[in-house]
């Protein structure tokens, strides 16, 4: 299934600009950077369940958010792209036109 992970993490101390940094390289091990703090997952639900359990280890919920968007097995055409960046097709890491 396509995840869509977006986080919010309060960098005025040192403390969330560590948080901020780990989550970023989770999110970075598990999918693909859309959006400076959204990443596209595809993962099965043993890997999600994992995912989302590392995440909220990491962030703290007085400070920080995390926002989950289940985007199901047949994501295709659920998003729609407009910009700069290159749309990528998750579950063969290219680029699509």
């Amino acid at each position: 299934m396509l995840m869509l992970v977006s986080y919010d993490v309060n960098t005025t101390n040192a403390a969330g600009r560590r948080r901020l940094r780990r989550v970023a390289k989770t999110c970075e091990s598990w999918g693909i950077r859309v959006q400076n703090s959204v990443f596209e997952c595809y993962v099965d639900w043993t890997q999600w369940i994992a995912l989302k359990g590392k995440l909220e280890a990491i962030c703290d919920p007085d400070f920080d958010s995390l926002r989950y968007y289940n985007m199901g097995n047949n994501y295709e055409g659920k998003a729609i792209h407009y910009g700069a960046k290159p749309t990528v097709d998750p579950m063969k890491d290219t680029l699509l036109a």
